[in-house]
């Protein structure tokens, strides 16, 4: 029999060398594991500069600019639905087990809580002086006489509308002849009325300044969709300006047009900052949202009800499912007390409502 050399072998039998070489490779294969597994805060790192991206993008959406294709307008007028990024890359981060990404995601959650976590509380007081409301009734609204049945039993005093026609606006002034003695229609817009008007005329919200030169012949509007009035309340004149701005529209090859509607926000500024009343209302379908810079100078003088009196976004467009808030109640000397979204009529708009106060 073979005698075993125990020196060599090791205890066992076996060979020390294979020993040694199995652990060595042990050794590998676990560097070669944390290498492939690196530490939380290693890991995710394309959420966290998603995150950090996302955050500059809501916190510098000024510095975007609209020389191409306006893309700064059209990034501020879907700007709170940027915020359905984080939960996206919430999950994103979780998949990693990223300490880093969630870190990076606390930076757009504070962002767009900044911009918008304001509009989610309930501003509204009770009480106000005058209830006003505001509707685009649609052109191809196919039920005008139940839209205007409805808009009556809103119980508002003043009741702006646009994108009236001349099929239609016969069911308007019928349906809501006793419930406002007073109205005016000009053009596409009219005013209806529970207390006296007086000083009423149009104005030409498609002709103003050099941006009118922009605007090609399918973009040109006829100038009869907005008017000034005075509406007599028993606290002093109110001056009330109704509009319906221009369309805006998204081409792929062009961006996001809004020339014939910027040239109603500056015509409609100038003739409110030219107003003597100190009390001012504007009520209409602007066709954007106040976000958009657009209407800058607009809202420095002009106060939004639904910010400082409502609760949630106040969406009003397209009606089945609203993404945007195109309608608008504006006031200038005036306290908003309230600010709703009512119940969709014909319209593929939502009419909205605001109680105000002297």
């Amino acid at each position: 029999m073979a005698q075993v050399d125990t020196a060599e072998t090791g205890q066992g039998g076996v060979d020390s060398r294979d020993t040694d070489v199995g652990g060595w490779r042990a050794g590998v294969r676990r560097v070669v594991l944390i290498g492939a597994r690196p530490e939380p805060w290693r890991r995710g790192l394309v959420v966290a500069g998603l995150a950090l991206l996302l955050c500059l993008l809501m916190a510098l959406h000024a510095a975007i600019p609209n020389r191409v294709g306006n893309l700064g307008s059209l990034v501020e007028t879907f700007l709170p639905w940027f915020g359905w990024f984080i939960p996206v890359l919430l999950a994103g981060a979780l998949w990693r087990r990223s300490a880093s990404a969630m870190a990076a995601l606390m930076l757009p959650v504070l962002v767009w809580v900044n911009l918008f976590g304001g509009l989610l509380t309930d501003k509204s007081h009770p009480g106000g002086d005058l209830t006003v409301a505001t509707h685009n009734v649609g052109a191809d609204n196919p039920d005008p006489t139940g839209t205007a049945r409805d808009l009556a039993a809103s119980n508002a005093d003043v009741l702006a509308l646009q994108e009236l026609t001349p099929q239609t606006t016969g069911s308007y002034l019928n349906q809501l002849a006793t419930t406002y003695p007073h109205h005016t229609v000009q053009g596409t817009v009219g005013l209806w009325s529970k207390l006296p008007l007086a000083d009423t005329r149009p104005i030409d919200v498609t002709n103003y300044g050099p941006l009118a030169k922009t605007v090609t012949a399918s973009q040109k509007m006829a100038p009869n969709r907005a008017l000034r009035t005075t509406v007599t309340t028993k606290r002093g004149p109110l001056a009330v300006y109704v509009a319906h701005l221009g369309s805006v529209r998204v081409n792929p090859r062009a961006g996001f047009l809004t020339a014939s509607r910027n040239i109603g926000i500056q015509a409609l500024d100038k003739a409110i900052t030219a107003e003597h009343n100190n009390q001012v209302i504007l009520l209409g379908d602007l066709n954007g949202t106040i976000n958009d810079r657009a209407f800058n100078h607009l809202t420095s003088h002009l106060r939004p009800t639904h910010n400082t009196a409502g609760n949630g976004f106040g969406f009003t467009w397209p009606a089945p499912s609203p993404v945007v808030r195109a309608d608008h109640i504006l006031t200038r000397g005036l306290t908003p007390q309230s600010s709703q979204v009512l119940s969709a009529t014909g319209s593929d708009h939502l009419p909205i409502t605001a109680k105000i106060s002297w």
